[in-house]
């Protein structure tokens, strides 16, 4: 089954004085996704951004949001994420009290639904609601902040995921994030990722050309 690569430069590493310029310096070098993590200071340590900011960027584009959710209890916000101009909303599975019920909610409102799992968590958590989803997140770092280093064992984890939904015969994007560079992008998607978050491989002195490059090597390995 052909998957497009997709990549999804992660907002969190950007220059919030020029928060608008990094974007569109994103997007016109090719990125078609926005990833966008959502902390609250409770499922993870920091806190980020709220629904203000998806708000005011949803006007600088119209390329994909892809919103990550990382924070308790996320039921509370999926309307109010939908409604600041999200067009996916991530979920953790370790965070979700009634993990079906959310994915059920994201998907009522039109929105791609995915499940986030976090490094310690297993493949198995996803049994019951795999085929209802439209992505899943393997988190290749432990969330709540940038500049980790990618975890190796991260990579049989997406291999497995990618075999068990293949005998299924899903159609389903595999994203990764966490540690995601020049370094480590060829063997996440030699393991079966397709969509690739990366924060400061992307944003930094020329964001542009630092899209490019990662594109082209996706392009390479699709």
């Amino acid at each position: 089954m052909s998957r497009k690569n997709i990549l999804a430069p992660s907002i969190l590493a950007a220059d919030f004085r020029h928060l608008e310029d990094e974007i569109q310096a994103a997007v016109s070098a090719g990125a078609e996704y926005l990833h966008i993590d959502v902390m609250d200071g409770m499922f993870v340590p920091s806190i980020s951004f709220g629904m203000p900011v998806i708000s005011s960027i949803r006007n600088a584009t119209d390329c994909f949001f892809d919103v990550h959710l990382m924070i308790e209890d996320p039921d509370r916000y999926i309307e109010d994420f939908a409604a600041c101009g999200a067009d996916g909303i991530t979920v953790h599975a370790e965070a979700a009290k009634h993990l079906h019920r959310t994915i059920q909610s994201i998907k009522s409102r039109g929105l791609k639904a995915g499940v986030a799992l976090n490094p310690a968590t297993p493949l198995c958590a996803l049994d019951y609601v795999l085929e209802d989803i439209d992505m899943v997140l393997i988190m290749t770092v432990n969330p709540g902040f940038g500049g980790q280093a990618y975890i190796p064992a991260m990579t049989e984890k997406i291999r497995s995921l990618r075999e068990r939904a293949d005998r299924l015969g899903l159609d389903l994007d595999i994203e990764v994030d966490g540690g995601i560079k020049l370094s480590t992008i060829r063997q996440v998607l030699r393991a079966g990722a397709n969509v690739c978050v990366a924060g400061s491989a992307v944003f930094n002195e020329d964001t542009g050309e630092s899209v490019r490059t990662l594109l082209k090597i996706m392009q390479e390995e699709a």
